[in-house]
C-alpha cells in the first residue's frame, strides 16, 4: 500500500475475523444463562455493509441527525477543540462525520484513525489521504475497548512535541451507547490518561426520547436490522461450524425503561437443538440470545458519567427535536 508522505507508513496486520478472546466470548455466551453474544461480533464484512444500510433507512434517525448537527456546528466545534490539534478516532469507520470536522480544524497537527480491522483502517486511511492530501495520518491497528498507546511522534504532543497541540478524542455515532455506563465509564477515564492534562473529547450521543420513535429506528419495517440481526448467527457458523439455522429465530428490539436502553435480541421461535464447538445448545420456544445493548442518556446524565470519567462539559449542541447531541469535553 502507497501513500502520500504525510501518512506513518504501517504494517497492517491480515484480517482475523476472529480473535481468540472474541471466539472465546461468544461460546462462553452462548453456554450461559440466559444466553447473550458480544455486539463486537455482529460486524463481519456482511454485517458492516447491513449496517452502512441501516444508517441510510427513514426509521433510523441517529446517523442522519448527528451529520445534521455536524454540517450546522462544525464550526463552533472547531473553535473549542483550537489550533494544531492532534484528532483521535477510535472506531474510525467510513469517516464522514470527520471530514465535516477536519476540514473545519485549524492547522490539524495529525489525525490517528483507531481501528481493529485492517481492511476498514486502510480504507479510512484512503478516504483520508483522498480529501486532505497534506493532513499527517498516523493509523493505529488496535482495539481501541482495551487499552492503546498513541504513536510515538505525538507521544509529547501538548508539552514541548513539534507538533504542539492537544490530543482530542473524536468519538461519533453515539457508540459509546453500545457499552453499559460502568464501561464507558472506564473507557473515558483511560482516554483521558492517554490524551494528558489538556485533552478534549467530541463525542455524540443518543438522546431519550419517545419509545415508539427508538423501536421503528431499532425494527424498521424493511427487515434490514432482522437480516443484521440474524447474520450473526450465519457468522457463527461459518466459523465455528455451527448448524444454527437463522430463520429460526426472530429479530426482537425492546426498550428497557428502567436501564434506559434499546436491547436486540434473536428469538427462538420453537424448542430446538444447536451443536457448536462439541456441545449442543438447547433452546426453549420463546427463549432469546442478548446480542446488543444501545444505552440512550439525557445531556446531563451523560455529562455526570464522564464527570466521574476525569472530563468536564464545555459545549454542547443538539438538533430542533433534541433527539441527539454532541458534547464538547475537556480534561477537568
Amino acid at each position: 500500500m502507497k501513500h502520500p508522505s504525510p501518512v506513518e507508513q504501517t504494517r497492517f496486520e491480515p484480517e482475523d475475523m476472529s480473535p481468540p478472546a472474541l471466539r472465546r466470548a461468544v461460546l462462553d455466551g452462548l453456554l450461559a444463562s440466559p444466553k447473550h453474544l458480544p455486539s463486537a461480533y455482529l460486524y463481519d464484512a456482511r454485517g458492516s455493509a447491513l449496517f452502512e444500510q441501516i444508517c441510510t433507512l427513514p426509521e433510523y434517525y441517529p446517523t442522519r441527525t448527528e451529520r445534521a448537527i455536524l454540517q450546522t456546528h462544525a464550526g463552533e466545534m472547531a473553535a473549542r477543540i483550537g489550533p494544531r490539534a492532534v484528532l483521535v478516532e477510535p472506531g474510525s469507520g467510513a469517516g464522514v462525520k470527520t471530514a465535516l470536522l477536519l476540514a473545519q480544524l485549524q492547522q490539524a497537527a495529525a489525525y490517528v484513525p483507531v481501528e481493529i480491522s485492517p481492511t476498514a483502517l486502510e480504507a479510512t486511511v484512503q478516504a483520508m489521504v483522498a480529501r486532505f492530501p497534506q493532513l499527517p495520518i498516523h493509523p493505529q491497528q488496535a482495539d481501541f475497548t482495551q487499552a492503546f498507546t498513541l504513536p510515538p511522534a505525538l507521544r509529547h504532543v501538548g508539552g514541548s512535541g513539534e507538533l504542539g497541540g492537544r490530543v482530542v478524542f473524536f468519538f461519533p455515532g453515539s457508540t459509546i451507547g453500545n457499552f453499559d455506563p460502568q464501561q464507558a465509564q472506564a473507557l473515558l477515564a483511560r482516554w483521558r490518561l492517554l490524551g494528558g492534562a489538556d485533552a478534549g473529547l467530541l463525542i455524540g450521543i443518543d438522546l431519550r426520547k419517545d419509545v415508539a420513535v427508538l423501536q421503528a429506528a431499532y425494527d424498521d419495517v424493511q427487515g434490514v436490522t432482522a437480516a443484521f440481526n440474524r447474520n450473526l448467527l450465519v457468522r457463527i457458523n461459518r466459523e465455528f461450524g455451527a448448524d444454527f439455522v437463522p430463520d429460526a429465530f426472530d429479530h426482537l428490539a425492546r426498550y428497557d425503561t428502567v436501564q434506559g436502553r434499546i436491547e436486540m435480541h434473536l428469538q427462538s421461535r420453537e424448542a430446538q437443538a444447536v451443536h457448536l464447538a462439541g456441545h449442543t445448545l438447547r433452546f426453549d420456544a420463546g427463549e432469546t440470545i442478548h446480542t446488543e445493548n444501545s444505552y440512550k442518556y439525557t445531556l446531563d446524565g451523560f455529562a455526570a458519567l464522564a464527570g466521574k470519567a476525569g472530563w468536564q462539559l464545555d459545549a454542547q449542541w443538539t438538533d430542533p427535536l433534541q433527539r441527539f447531541g454532541v458534547l464538547a469535553m475537556r480534561a477537568a
